[in-house]
């Protein structure tokens, strides 16, 4: 098993750097930053590790780290520090999802100890996860991607076939189909797991500093270069490099980039000497980047390169099936991530959302999650609030059940055979499931009912 690591941030350079000798005194080894910006590049599924954070920093607070990480993995353990006492502010990151909260001044020995329990809870996770995949059980690929028909399961087995490889790998789909999600999990299930995840928006890149940010310069390399700088590949030594819309990199760029690939090395800007760069590369595309070739926008050499593995991303129009159920995970997690109570999703709203068009995919569907969680949505899910209370565990497997059960019959358009071959139960089973929960009369009209007969 790889070193579990604490991950310190902390804006106060005396502080951070005391604490990380402290911490390290006890035996723990610590990585320190002095602001969040490169902390989820080493955050993931597979990170064996404990984040520290102080909760009030410039740019990117501590609460904001807490739900950026909390979306990449929401059991990783993050114990924020405050210095100011704020027994609510305390009170909200729990309700967040904090795994502790520290109050200044603190002894090393305190929080050596909250990290070590730290660790033993996240090393349980993760060995836990293990043993499911072993077991054939729902794995961390599944619960990223899931979805049951056949276009999702044949990219989850492509996933865990490359991504335990070190190949470059080309992932092309629509806008907001999931294709940085498939590029992360990609690298979870690498060797290169605890290692950084580099994500470059190539279109976002300025043009005048386009090479700097990528390769890196030496002190005087142009007005204004100071000091000598890392760029983003070598920062990503060891790890993997995800290049988001390859298709927007400028074409006297791809040459150069053309030459990483090939020879795995790179010459900082104001310098002749080569560094080896061990790196996996991943680059992303919405758009036919062999349409773009046959333009004049985008290298054939370069395509042919990147393109040693390819995984097409399905939009959630090839996967209509998918989406009711994929629509009650994500209002789980909104719930989770907002520290709400579970809801129960009314039946008219999960068939409406199974017979809308989502051109924006999943980015799409996440973000009508989170409306109704928050009770932003001015649809019908606004009756669907949340529920007083934790509730008992039977009023939440009912509810499970029966928001189960309707986004599959709105799935199948109100046929009732797919809906109960796929549920595994009987047909006789599923009418008496529909009187209970009322489904009957809120989902199938005439058409659908004349469609039952006809499936009988």
């Amino acid at each position: 098993m790889s070193e579990q690591r604490v991950l310190l941030v902390d804006d106060e350079e005396e502080l951070r750097r005391s604490t990380a000798q402290a911490l390290e005194l006890f035996g723990l080894a610590v990585l320190t930053f002095s602001n969040a910006d490169h902390v989820l590049e080493l955050t993931g599924f597979g990170f064996d590790g404990v984040v520290v954070s102080d909760i009030r920093m410039p740019g990117t607070d501590g609460m904001t780290l807490l739900q950026k990480i909390r979306e990449l993995d929401a059991e990783i353990p993050v114990i924020l520090v405050t210095g100011h006492g704020d027994v609510q502010l305390a009170v909200k990151a729990m309700r967040e999802g904090a795994y502790d909260f520290l109050e200044k001044p603190f002894t090393p020995q305190h929080l050596a100890g909250i990290i070590r329990r730290a660790l033993d809870r996240r090393s349980l996770v993760l060995e836990n996860r293990r043993l499911r995949a072993v077991a054939g059980k729902r794995d961390d690929v599944e619960a990223r991607l899931p979805g049951r028909t056949q276009v999702m399961v044949d990219l989850r087995y492509r996933i865990r076939a490359i991504g335990a490889t070190d190949a470059d790998t080309l992932i092309i789909g629509e806008t907001g189909a999931g294709k940085e999600v498939v590029a992360r999990g990609l690298h979870d299930i690498s060797s290169r797991a605890n290692r950084p995840f580099i994500a470059i928006n190539c279109a976002a890149l300025p043009d005048n500093l386009i090479e700097s940010e990528l390769f890196g310069h030496e002190a005087g390399a142009f007005p204004g270069a100071l000091r000598p700088r890392y760029g983003k590949f070598e920062h990503g030594r060891g790890g993997t490099i995800l290049l988001d819309e390859i298709g927007s990199m400028p074409v006297d760029l791809q040459a150069k980039f053309l030459r990483v690939l090939q020879e795995r090395v790179i010459t900082r800007l104001g310098s002749n000497e080569t560094v080896p760069l061990d790196v996996r590369f991943i680059a992303t595309s919405k758009v036919d980047l062999e349409a773009e070739v046959a333009a004049g926008r985008f290298r054939a050499d370069l395509l042919y390169r990147l393109n040693v593995a390819t995984i097409h991303v399905p939009s959630l129009a090839q996967r209509r099936s998918d989406i009711p159920l994929l629509f009650l995970q994500l209002v789980r997690e909104a719930a989770a991530r907002y520290g709400r109570d579970d809801m129960e999703v009314p039946a008219e709203v999960i068939s409406a959302i199974a017979q809308r068009d989502w051109p924006g995919n999943v980015r799409e569907l996440r973000n009508a999650a989170d409306r109704l969680v928050l009770g932003l949505d001015p649809k019908p899910g606004e009756t669907g609030g949340p529920k007083d209370g934790a509730g008992r565990l039977a009023d939440k497997v009912a509810a499970f059940e029966r928001n189960l059960i309707a986004g599959e019959i709105a799935a199948h358009g109100g046929a009732l055979r797919p809906v109960y071959e796929s549920l595994g139960i009987s047909r006789k089973t599923l009418y008496e499931k529909m009187q209970k929960y009322g489904l009957d009369k809120k989902l199938l009209g005439p058409e659908h009912l004349l469609q039952d007969d006809r499936d009988g």
